[in-house]
């Protein structure tokens, strides 16, 4: 019975982006082994939209997991899941939406342009004796929850605001070319700080007569180890 319970826990945890965080501090000991370093990864992102007239930077967060699978050769095979992945753009004008009011109340507003993804990078990871390290491949996304958030100032207290949900407006799927840098703290032991830069090549809007768009993104990260440490005394006692 407390089996059964234990695994309804966590199937019902593991629904959301959340769950499947804490799932895997729970797992991680077991995750980690001699030739796969499990951890948790995430940070924040300034993300953009290539071909979108007037956006601008905006920041975000990001968390996920990731998986550093040691090879034959001097390079590390790295993957993972970024759980919350917020792509998207602000400064963007207004347009119709085919509501008088709503077009008056918004004019000379902004929109903020709002895209969330699941991430699957797909990378090869080469560390150096000095702990640097530098990384580059491809990334996968599938959308969730896309909608464009328009605002308008009415007085120093007040905004008015207005949400677009747009899904059938964007194709599901993503893809793109990812590269970075980073260090491994602690000799070579501890976190992994990095940098990386997404460049998305495919158009993510299904409306072919407008302006091809592009994802962009900037990650500053930090990828923490979850029960490396065990693995390795482990591994030692063997």
């Amino acid at each position: 019975m407390k089996k059964l319970i234990f695994s309804c826990v966590i199937f019902l945890t593991a629904l959301s982006a959340q769950g499947q965080v804490l799932i895997s501090l729970l797992l991680g000991d077991k995750l980690n082994t001699g030739k796969i370093e499990f951890g948790l990864d995430g940070g924040v992102n300034f993300m953009n939209l290539s071909g979108v007239d007037g956006a601008s930077t905006t920041p975000g967060f990001n968390i996920g997991f990731y998986f550093d699978i040691k090879t034959k050769s001097k390079y590390l095979f790295h993957t993972g899941v970024i759980v919350k992945s917020p792509m998207g753009a602000d400064g963007i004008a207004p347009y119709d939406l085919n509501d008088p009011n709503l077009n008056a109340a918004f004019e000379g507003g902004e929109v903020k342009r709002k895209l969330r993804y699941f991430n699957v990078p797909v990378m090869l990871k080469r560390p150096f004796s000095n702990h640097f390290f530098a990384e580059g491949g491809i990334m996968l996304g599938l959308m969730s929850n896309p909608y464009d958030e328009f605002n308008q100032s009415v007085n120093k207290n007040e905004d008015l605001t207005y949400k677009l949900y747009n899904r059938d407006s964007y194709h599901p799927l993503d893809a793109g070319l990812i590269a970075g840098v980073g260090y491994r703290l602690m000799g070579g032991n501890g976190m992994n700080l990095g940098m990386r830069y997404y460049y998305g090549l495919v158009d993510i809007t299904i409306d072919d007569s407008s302006d091809n768009v592009y994802n962009r993104s900037l990650y500053l990260t930090v990828g923490i180890p979850i029960g490396a440490g065990k693995a390795k005394e482990k591994k030692a006692i063997e």
